[in-house]
């Protein structure tokens, strides 16, 4: 089914947003109708998400206005990653240089545990069968040595033809130059296959990394093409945009062409709406804890979001622009289990939704950090989780009961294990994004979303010494809402590896105007006009003779030079202000206007507020109070410790730490010791 290319439009009172975060154990939905804020969270169904989606449309009672197309939806989906992960996807075949064809095979052979001797063989991508060599070549410049062939083409052909795949994969040395090769090759190929050009998917040089972004994207893109019309047939005439790595949007009949840009789709969109928060409360410097079911996602956010090219996926490296975002497998479903040992684990595994973790009384027997917490006192038992999943808290204590029986404890003391062990993994990631990177972390303030991230996010502030903590509004479903603050836009990227002394600002600003004209021109086709379109160029540098570069804003060849030594000096300690420097990758970013651009202002009020209740928590020696979220006004301070429930998350504020809520709806926690 063809799929309508749409633009997201600024709301009105008629036309209202939609977005939506498919995670691994809940689907999100923030719906917002130019006045105020609705969430919904479900269970989702992660062997057809489109269920789940169904369902909480329902729930909202958005049919109607679904089926009159007045409703613009904003999508962040799991179904690249969970395919990827999971070693599924289309047959796909790969096309490449004589001579090259088994050069994923091979790949960098880096280990990933430097001191196993016997490293197992990892399964091909693709197997040798539908690895394919084309007879031509270009040089280092993207000239031609050895030209494609009529002949060649039609064997090519030929040969996928009678191959039993779906998609092609086109790698070719040095197509970052020039296309030409790889563009007659995907020309040639049956119609009815879904071909990617690494010339498109990833034009910057490293042939393996650029590979496998390719065989990615054609492995991905049947699988995700077939989600989004689906997604197309139930949501027509209603309009739907897909949430990219990068933070930017697209429309749906773009994102299956570039399917390997959605593998962080979801974790994206809380780093979105963490960057409106910093720009709404004066924050400028954040850490970002994303806490799920699932997972953990990690990130820095400082003027602008940080994009890298060393991402991963599994067991592949994944080179296509993406924030900066570090995950691991440490969420409210991580199963907690000893090993022959007796030594505790936590993660990576999880339960997921489906038993998903035994106090949600689905099936599920393994104690995981949800069930730790709510032993302990600090989930409440009578608190529905989305508002309506009510908590099995004997199930919760029979698995802890079970892990203190391997571990010779109580299960109150099993369960601060599992606890703490969360929160040590939990520290670790986000000193992987501030200390790895040069940065302090008690330099910046910790803001905490996630369904399960408020239990946490004290303890993780103490860890890493930071005193100022931002729990926003909707923090349970902020990815949700960060779909609304994403802005549309595209990128492009360039290779050169230039020495930044035998450059012009002249020449380099050639190169980056054609870029901006390429990628406007895709904006363009959108509804968007020029007016609109706001401009962001970087450079990535090195120097001379180093394999991995920085990356940063490009104002001048001078500026950015200083610039460089300046980042090589944070983030590694040392810098060779005398050494040449070599500028390698162009990039610009072209975006509009998000659809979401403030957060609703919070009325305010310093009355005093009443605790709802009080509950035992262990370790604390009194009673703690209760406060609902939706009665506290701006204005509003109280000292911890305390609990802030609300249909989608819960927040401990511990011990040593003050809440004050201010004008955007955000729990702003500050330590007063």
């Amino acid at each position: 089914m063809c799929i309508r290319s749409c633009f997201i439009s600024r709301p009105t009172p008629t036309h209202w947003l939609l977005g939506i975060d498919t995670g691994g154990t809940f689907t999100d939905f923030v719906l917002y109708d130019g006045r105020q804020m609705r969430t919904c969270k479900v269970l989702s169904t992660p062997g057809a998400p489109e269920q789940a989606i169904r369902t909480g449309i329902r729930i909202l009672g958005l049919e109607e206005r679904l089926q009159q197309g007045a409703l613009h939806i904003v999508h962040g989906t799991t179904i690249a990653t969970n395919a990827a992960l999971q070693g599924q996807g289309a047959r796909t075949a790969l096309i490449t240089n004589r001579g090259l064809t088994d050069l994923l095979t091979i790949g960098r052979q880096a280990r990933q545990e430097l001191y196993q001797l016997a490293v197992p063989a990892l399964r091909p991508p693709v197997p040798a069968a539908w690895c394919f060599a084309a007879d031509c070549r270009l040089d280092a410049d993207g000239n031609t040595l050895q030209e494609l062939t009529a002949e060649d083409l039609a064997r090519l052909a030929t040969a996928v033809s009678a191959a039993d795949v779906q998609a092609v994969a086109i790698n070719l040395l040095f197509s970052f130059h020039n296309a030409a090769h790889e563009e007659r090759i995907a020309q040639a190929l049956p119609a009815h296959l879904f071909v990617s050009r690494s010339s498109e998917v990833l034009p910057r040089n490293g042939e393996y990394e650029r590979g496998i972004a390719t065989w990615l994207n054609a492995r991905l893109g049947p699988l995700v093409q077939g989600y989004l019309a689906r997604m197309h047939s139930y949501c027509a005439p209603s309009p739907v945009a897909i949430m990219q790595s990068d933070g930017l949007t697209v429309d749906a009949e773009t994102a299956p062409r570039r399917a390997a840009r959605l593998l962080l789709s979801g974790p994206a969109g809380g780093v979105a709406a963490a960057r409106l928060l910093a720009q709404c409360s004066g924050h400028d410097r954040l850490l970002t804890f994303d806490m799920g079911g699932t997972s953990t996602d990690v990130a820095a956010v400082q003027d602008a979001c940080q994009l890298t090219h060393e991402g991963r996926i599994g067991d592949w490296p994944l080179a296509v622009p993406m924030l900066d975002i570090h995950t691991i497998g440490a969420g409210g479903g991580s199963l907690a289990h000893v090993d022959a040992g007796g030594i505790l684990h936590v993660g990576p595994a999880s339960a997921g939704a489906d038993p998903g973790p035994a106090c949600y009384g689905q099936g599920g027997k393994q104690a995981t950090v949800t069930d730790a917490n709510l032993v302990l006192g600090r989930l409440p038992a009578d608190q529905p989780l989305g508002g309506e999943l009510r908590l099995d808290r004997s199930a919760a204590l029979r698995a802890l009961e079970d892990i203190g029986r391997q571990l010779g404890t109580s299960a109150t003391e099993a369960a601060a294990g599992i606890i703490n062990l969360a929160n040590d993994h939990m520290a670790a990631a986000l000193r992987q994004v501030s200390v790895a990177r040069g940065l302090d972390p008690a330099s910046f303030a910790l803001c905490c979303f996630g369904g399960a991230g408020g239990l946490h996010v004290c303890e993780l502030a103490d860890l890493l010494r930071i005193r100022t903590i931002l729990i926003p509004p909707h923090a349970g479903i902020f990815s949700a809402l960060g779909m609304l603050a994403a802005a549309p836009g595209r990128s492009r990227t360039l290779t050169r590896e230039w020495n930044l002394d035998a450059v012009s600002d002249e020449s380099v600003n050639t190169l980056y105007a054609q870029l901006e004209k390429d990628a406007c021109q895709e904006l363009y086709a959108t509804g968007v006009t020029a007016d609109q379109v706001r401009t962001q160029r970087t450079g990535e540098l090195r120097y001379l003779g180093q394999s991995f570069t920085l990356s940063l804003p490009w104002t001048s060849r001078d500026e950015v030079r200083r610039d460089f030594h300046q980042l090589h000096q944070q983030t590694y300690g040392h810098s060779f202000p005398g050494q040449a420097v070599e500028l390698v990758h162009l990039g610009v970013q072209v975006e509009t206007d998000a659809s979401l651009t403030e957060f609703p202002e919070s009325a305010g009020d310093d009355t005093a507020v009443t605790p709802t209740a009080r509950v035992r928590i262990a370790g604390i020696a009194h009673p703690v109070p209760v406060y609902p979220r939706g009665s506290l006004q701006a204005g509003v301070s109280l000292a911890g410790p305390l609990l802030v429930t609300e249909p989608t998350t819960t927040a401990l504020i511990a011990e040593h730490w003050n809440l004050r809520m201010i004008s955007t709806g955000t729990l702003l926690l500050e330590r007063n010791c």
